[in-house]
């Protein structure tokens, strides 16, 4: 198979498709990879890397995007479409559910839209959303702790305090986030409120935690109590493949102290909080009610040292079983990848992705035979 790894052209998204260890996981088995040139730079890897594992580099997106598969990392932007045709398999993160126009172009097109958010093994987790969530998380209390510094608009609250003053406040809402963001939260010395509605998370932490982070059920008297007396509020909740549901009104927003902060790391699925709106690195923040929201949406291109070598390290297995078997073959032998599926042969093939622009909703199952 050929694949193709393009430059990503996000505002400031510095991470790639592939690392030059992913490439020779493909190369080593007779497959070729076309990586456009300068696509590795921003991760620090240079084309010469990438060759001395087999791949071949290609001077134009559109030379990396006419490969059987292309491998990306974040959805496709308007100027990119017109690469789409009707035999392509796109392998990206896609969180169609935000995404209107992407959704029917692709269904228009004929691509194969395959969601790495939507990848899903048995125990019901998300290998790879994890480590991207992983790292939004870490940088969440990162970029709000910094928010929260006065001549940024924030309250001047030092999260971590100093003795004999009070410790900041977080509020974590976490219905689908990663257990082990608490870690770093409780290192910033604040005081933590995860607000979740599965037992089993809260359990988890507490057990881990003790005393070091309070947990509560996730439910509307809650999260506004939570949320008034907050300095730093963190949308964290995701819906497999849908848009999150709101759990913060603009009107609670209205009611929360000056100077707090908001950051939401979901917000390219939508997001949990009504006033969020996705934003870049170049502009990361603007305020509603004197509150200020950082909603930056791709948040893990800031650190592509970390980042590209976490994705890659989780998409390439899948990456390898396309190659090696076909796109349809691979699915009908592993059901994590088949659930994957998000656009097919002209249809939506992931639920949410329909509900969410009432369009018609057709299985993967029932189109692969």
């Amino acid at each position: 198979m050929i694949i193709g790894v393009p430059k990503e052209i996000k505002t400031r998204e510095y991470r790639v498709g592939m690392t030059p260890a992913g490439v020779r996981s493909l190369t080593s088995r007779g497959h070729k990879v076309l990586v456009e040139r300068a696509a590795g730079e921003g991760s620090g890897l240079k084309d010469a890397e990438y060759v001395a594992q087999g791949a071949t580099i290609v001077a134009t997106a559109a030379e990396a995007w006419a490969a059987e598969m292309v491998v990306k990392v974040k959805e496709p932007l308007k100027s990119e479409y017109g690469f789409f045709r009707k035999d392509l398999i796109l392998y990206t993160y896609l969180h169609l559910a935000a995404e209107p126009e992407l959704t029917k172009t692709l269904v228009q097109s004929g691509v194969s839209g395959i969601a790495y958010e939507t990848i899903q093994i048995e125990d019901g987790s998300l290998p790879l959303l994890k480590p991207m969530s992983e790292v939004a998380g870490r940088m969440a209390v990162q970029v709000g702790a910094t928010c929260l510094e006065k001549e940024r608009g924030g309250k001047g609250v030092l999260l971590g305090g100093v003795p004999g003053t009070r410790r900041g406040r977080v509020v974590i809402l976490a219905a689908a986030s990663w257990p082990q963001r608490g870690d770093h939260r409780r290192g910033h010395g604040a005081q933590v409120t995860v607000l979740d509605v599965r037992g089993d998370t809260m359990a988890y932490l507490e057990d881990v935690f003790g005393g070091a982070i309070e947990t509560l059920y996730s439910n509307p008297i809650n999260i506004e109590e939570a949320c008034m007396r907050a300095d730093l509020v963190i949308g964290a909740v995701l819906v497999t493949g849908a848009a999150a549901p709101k759990l913060v009104s603009k009107e609670l927003v209205g009611k929360m102290s000056k100077g707090s902060v908001i950051v939401d790391v979901a917000v390219d699925q939508g997001g949990c909080i009504e006033t969020c709106r996705p934003t870049t690195h170049d502009h990361p923040t603007y305020e509603v009610d004197g509150v200020v929201h950082y909603c930056v949406a791709n948040m893990p291109g800031a650190v592509p040292h970390t980042s590209t070598w976490a994705l890659t390290n989780t998409t390439i297995a899948y990456a390898v079983k396309i190659a090696e078997q076909g796109l349809v073959a691979a699915a009908k032998a592993d059901r994590a990848l088949y659930l994957g599926f998000n656009t097919y042969a002209g249809h939506v093939t992931c639920e949410p992705v329909a509900q969410a622009h009432n369009l018609e909703y057709v299985p993967a199952q029932k189109l692969l035979g």
